[in-house]
Parts: structure tokens; sequence; C-alpha cells
């Protein structure tokens, strides 16, 4: 796939933000738009999910503007659409799993059909593409941070994969190739820092990463 001069829609949380990098010049969105040419549009909020929460956050409403709400905003002439997300759903949603049946935004595999319908629908001429959350530190837990029941991520990063699947959609799969598991100290220090967000170095590795996987489609 040609990237030079084509617009390419960012959807994502805090990584996609920017959160872990030193200015917004490193964020991985950034990054990439530079070494691909590419015109960028990033939505990005910190702490968000890919499925609608039960109850309400308090202390910062921007956490529930889930995935799905956000796909109206998203510029109706991207050339490409990258997805970015579902780490929050294992850290702190408390939406259940579900199952690969779900079609409501209730469950985290029923969301994740909703968001795919919905950006194939939006986007029928277009590329759209997820990419699967990183490793994290606290990635085996089975209670989240909310002390809600939960999965390993590594469920969520399969139906992720199994969902885009059903819809063929291209998944980069950064749990699997991106080569950043901050369990190992020395990638932790140089890729991972807090053990979740990348720093500038693993920012740049996630734009070399979708950089090549899109040139390929």
């Amino acid at each position: 796939m040609e990237l030079k001069g084509k617009k390419v829609a960012f959807l994502g949380d805090s990584i996609t933000e920017g959160a872990g990098v030193s200015d917004e010049a490193h964020r991985y969105t950034n990054v990439f738009g530079t070494i691909a040419e590419c015109e960028i549009f990033v939505d990005g909020i910190g702490g968000t999910r890919i499925a609608k929460q039960t109850a309400p956050t308090v202390d910062n409403p921007r956490f529930d503007l889930d995935f799905v709400s956000r796909v109206p905003a998203l510029p109706a002439d991207a050339d490409i659409v990258v997805v970015f997300g579902g780490t929050n759903d294992f850290g702190h949603g408390d939406a259940p799993f579900g199952a690969f049946e779900d079609r409501t935004q209730d469950t985290f595999c029923g969301a994740m059909h909703v968001l795919c319908k919905a950006l194939v629908e939006k986007y029928p001429y277009g590329t759209v593409v997820f990419m699967t959350p990183l490793h994290r530190l606290s990635e085996d837990a089975t209670v989240n941070e909310l002390g809600v029941p939960c999965k390993p991520l590594a469920e969520y990063v399969g139906m992720i994969r199994r969902v885009c699947e059903y819809y063929s959609l291209p998944v980069l799969d950064l749990y699997k190739n991106s080569g950043m598991q901050p369990k190992v100290p020395c990638i932790q220090e140089i890729y991972m820092p807090d053990g979740l967000h990348p720093s500038d170095a693993g920012a740049e590795k996630i734009a070399l990463c979708l950089k090549a996987f899109l040139l390929n489609l």
C-alpha cells in the first residue's frame, strides 16, 4: 500500500494520546506521520475503553468516551483508520468480557463487533486496521484496578484478533511482534518505563512496525 500523502486517522487511548513520551513530536502517531509522509488525525483519549461502561466514572467522565461513541467524529475522508485499544478494558473496565456471539456494547466482545461494523460501514472504500494491546506488567491479573473480575490480557488480545478476522480486518499484532515485554527489565527500562506506556524509543518502535505493516497490505 502506498502511504505518502494518505490521510490516516488514529482512534485510541492514552498511548495514542501520547502518555509516556517526552513531547507530542515523539508520540507514535506523529513519528509515523513523519516517516510515512502522511497527514494524520489523532483521537486519543487517556483511560478510554472499547466497551461501554456499566457505571459512570465520576472523577473523570472523559474515561467513558468509549471508542464506538467516537467513530462519528473521525474524518470521513480518511484513507486509513488505525484503532489501538483494549488494554484499558482489561486494566480498569467494568464491562463483562462476554462471548464472541455478543453484538452489543455492553460486553467487550460485543463492543468489538459494534466497533468493527461501524468502521466498515463508515469506510467501505478505506482501510481499517487494528493494533493489539502491548504486553504490560499486570497482564496476568484476573481482577483489575477497579476490583472487577477480568480475563488475562491475552484473552482480550485474542478476541480482538478473532473479531477482526470475522470482518476481514488486518491486525498488527503488537502483543506478538512488537519486541516489547516489560517483564524483561532491560526492555522495560528502555521501551516501557512504567510497565505500560511506551517511551520515545517504544513509540518509535510502534511507528516503524505500523509503517512496515501498512506497506505490505
